[in-house]
């Protein structure tokens, strides 16, 4: 089987993120989660942390990786060897910018190739975005993120907001 590169932000990671990598692991075998460093993105974690969250969530999911990586996802296909790009496709919208995003790729390396997952359908309408909003407003985001997760992404918002 192909190992395949699961690239993203996870920040933070969502129960959505965990059901793509299972499922991806039963159809390729393997999962490197890539946490990307981007610069230009405004994150809550670290890359570390973000690795570390990781880890640990799926600790008990064999088959799974978890690194760290900065720029272009091609590139670091290259470096590594992975030959298989997972996107998770949760709208429209997002297809559309994946879609261009895929296109990019294959023109910069022929020899990567793009598969879009859709999440299950609990959770095809959840992101990250999302969820910071609804927590930093007081909801409960606790069907969305695991509990650990959901401690830290609190510890997180309260120190921004000067409310610890």
């Amino acid at each position: 089987m192909t190992e395949a590169i699961y690239p993203g932000s996870f920040d933070p990671l969502t129960y959505g993120h965990l059901d793509l990598i299972r499922r991806a692991v039963k159809v390729f075998g393997a999962l490197t989660v890539a946490v990307a460093r981007n610069p230009k993105k405004k994150t809550l974690f670290t890359p570390a942390e973000r690795v570390r969250m990781i880890e640990r969530e799926t600790k008990d999911i064999p088959g799974v990786r978890v690194v760290a990586f900065e720029g272009l996802v091609v590139d670091f296909c290259r470096k590594e060897g992975f030959q298989v790009v997972l996107r998770g496709v949760r709208t429209v919208s997002d297809f559309e910018y994946e879609y261009q995003m895929a296109l990019t790729n294959r023109h910069l390396a022929e020899d990567v190739e793009t598969v879009f997952m859709m999440p299950s359908a609990r959770f095809g309408f959840v992101s990250s975005t999302l969820i910071r909003d609804v927590l930093y407003h007081g909801g409960d985001v606790s069907a969305w993120l695991p509990p650990q997760v959901v401690r830290e992404l609190r510890e997180r918002l309260d120190r921004e907001e000067g409310r610890s």
